[in-house]
């Protein structure tokens, strides 16, 4: 398996059944689709080659638009390749590509970067300048260049896309038991832990503040999670609140905090990962500071009877 950055710098693939795609989240939809090109790349004696793009299309054509990603590309690769997918190439999105022609997309880009010898697409890609190139182009230039086109059943197509959506809406909404489901693996974060003020020691449960590695990626929404807690490789149970602190605060900045337990460690500018499993319940506005606490030895408890913590 390898992992290209440098299109410039490209092996000679043999025989390379190709894909393209941002293939954002690599949940079950995609895996499914996947597994199409490697069992497919088999077949032919190739090697199966998955194109993706960085940053992400949206990012540089509609900058004023949140992105909303499911997996952080280091993420992505890493998912992608446990998939069996051979080779990965991150080919850099930039204007000057976004330029080119759907011809000049086919020619200069697949045929002149990948020689490829399949390619397989689904009915509803589209690329080049103005998105006019789609698999009814690809289909005219195959007899050109000499590479075989393969359509991926729509019905396929139709169930990853809706599946992204679904998983972003199940993130955004605090649904992450759904979430999980269609990812079939738990929806996680990476960030650094991050001072803040402090307030978590007083009433016995010390938070570790985290801020997001990916700013592009999804937040769940506000209200408080159980979680798991990966850090130095140990994985701890643990609560987490993501909101504003109205108890304690009039700031409107949105916080994530995460309360680890059976964890002492001072881990201020390191990475933690989040595993979100449930949440719990929305964020509330207590009369005081006791309320508060009160509250969060029943979250413990109910956090503790989730299976696993």
């Amino acid at each position: 398996m390898a992992i290209f950055h440098n299109i410039n710098n490209l092996p000679a693939f043999r025989n390379a059944v190709l894909t393209i795609g941002t293939f954002d989240g690599v949940h079950k939809g995609h895996r499914a689709i996947l597994k199409e090109v490697v069992t497919h790349a088999r077949n032919v004696n190739g090697e199966s080659v998955l194109i993706t793009f960085e940053p992400h299309p949206r990012k540089l054509l509609f900058p004023d638009q949140p992105l909303g990603i499911i997996t952080p590309l280091a993420e992505k690769l890493q998912l992608i390749t446990d998939t069996g997918i051979r080779h990965v190439v991150v080919a850099p999105f930039t204007l000057d590509f976004a330029r080119l022609s759907a011809g000049e997309y086919i020619r200069d880009f697949l045929v002149n970067l990948f020689h490829p010898h399949t390619i397989i697409i689904g009915y509803d890609h589209r690329f080049g300048n103005d998105r006019k190139g789609d698999i009814k182009l690809l289909e005219d230039f195959s007899k050109d260049y000499q590479y075989e086109l393969i359509e991926i059943p729509a019905q396929l197509i139709d169930e990853a896309a809706v599946s992204s959506t679904k998983i972003r809406n199940a993130i955004t909404g605090g649904r992450l038991e759904d979430a999980t489901q269609m990812l079939g693996r738990t929806y996680s974060i990476k960030g650094t832990v991050m001072h803040g003020k402090k307030l978590g020691r007083i009433i016995g449960y010390p938070t570790a503040n985290l801020q997001p590695a990916d700013p592009d990626q999804i937040i769940p929404a506000i209200g408080v999670y159980a979680i798991k807690a990966i850090h130095d490789g140990i994985t701890y149970g643990g609560m987490l609140s993501i909101g504003y602190n109205p108890t304690v605060t009039d700031n409107h900045d949105i916080k994530i905090e995460a309360n680890l337990f059976n964890f002492d460690q001072d881990i201020y500018g390191q990475t933690l990962e989040i595993q979100f499993i449930k949440k719990i319940r929305e964020e509330q506005k207590f009369d005081s500071i006791e309320a508060l606490k009160d509250q969060l030895n029943r979250d413990k408890v109910e956090t503790l009877g989730i299976p696993g913590l």
